[in-house]
């Protein structure tokens, strides 16, 4: 973009170059009208004798043309005002371009690279997306470069086209007659207004590329998010499957125990009748059958707390899939 008109200062100067010419064409002018009060006054006679007079026709013959010069002179000043006035205009649409371009490169690289790209553990910027964000922002920069590089063919092209045009009128010894200029002219604007139009078309396209791709870094964030809550996920089943193996080897154990205690019971049953007036004291069997209602309920607790574990993995991972499929619906519907 820089290219096509030059540096802003270069252009300014060049105008102001323009401008005082345009000075000096009128200091020219003005220094005629007094060369010529000065021819008036020598054309008077000598000493004593009546001066000259500039009959009505030859006043009216110099101030018209004078006035015609000074048309001149202010129909040129007045274009290249005009000409001035365009030429700023174009280098200020172009510094607000550049400067919202620069803006919003500025909050991309603060919001990718100086805050996303952060290790959370060291507080230092992630080397590979350091490299792959100037990686992307470079790729971006020959895509723009390629596109304004056939625009700038194509234009060239055309005048080169235009310019053999001309070339053949001047070699077969044609002047352009005035349709041919205001043809031209026309052609002129008309390519101008192409030109815009495909500036203006090239920003909004800046424009949905930066939005494409903050939606784009917004969902690899979001994927990377979900990555690790998968991790965490599998993690916390592995540990889970570990403990189910523990209470399963307990439950074994447990089990062992109860079988020596009815082993136990047998043997016990000699005394029994020894014991049985001492109303007191608790029988043994009933502390066995409390002991063994005591293991079946920690066995109903464990089983219980493992429906509890997979009813929330089962709502984390629906929840995680409704994540997605809004995530997808969302890239769809902005890339779409």
């Amino acid at each position: 973009m820089h290219g096509s008109r030059g540096h802003p200062n270069v252009v300014v100067d060049e105008e102001e170059k323009k401008w005082d010419k345009g000075g000096a064409a009128n200091a020219n002018a003005k220094k005629r009208a007094n060369n010529l009060a000065a021819t008036v006054n020598n054309n008077r006679g000598g000493v004593g004798r009546p001066p000259a007079t500039i009959t009505i026709e030859q006043k009216n013959d110099i101030c018209s043309a004078e006035l015609e010069d000074a048309q001149k002179e202010v129909e040129e000043t007045k274009r290249t005002s005009e000409r001035l006035i365009d030429t700023l205009r174009a280098v200020l649409e172009e510094t607000d371009i550049r400067i919202a371009e620069l803006k919003m490169d500025a909050y991309e690289f603060k919001r990718d690279i100086v805050v996303g790209a952060e290790n959370f553990r060291t507080g230092k910027t992630i080397a590979e997306k350091m490299v792959r964000y100037m990686e992307e922002k470079l790729r971006a920069k020959d895509a723009i470069v390629e596109k304004l590089r056939l625009k700038n063919a194509t234009l060239k092209s055309q005048a080169q086209k235009i310019d053999a045009q001309l070339r053949q009128k001047e070699e077969m010894g044609d002047a352009l007659h005035y349709i041919d200029f205001h043809q031209l002219q026309i052609e002129n604007k008309q390519y101008v207004a192409k030109i815009e139009e495909r500036n203006d078309e090239l920003l909004k396209l800046k424009q949905t590329t930066g939005n494409t791709v903050q939606l784009l870094n917004t969902l690899k964030q979001k994927l990377s998010d979900l990555i690790d809550e998968s991790a965490w996920l599998r993690a916390e089943i592995k540990t889970r499957h570990e403990l189910n193996e523990r209470v399963h080897a307990e439950l074994s154990g447990v089990a062992d125990d109860i079988a020596k205690d009815a082993k136990g019971l047998h043997s016990l049953g000699a005394h029994k009748a020894a014991v049985d007036d001492l109303t007191d004291m608790p029988q043994i069997l009933d502390f066995v059958a409390q002991k063994a209602e005591m293991y079946d309920l920690a066995q109903e607790v464990a089983n219980y707390e493992r429906k509890v574990e997979i009813a929330e993995m089962a709502a984390k991972k629906k929840a995680r899939d409704q994540r997605l499929q809004q995530l997808q619906t969302q890239m769809h519907l902005t890339l779409g």
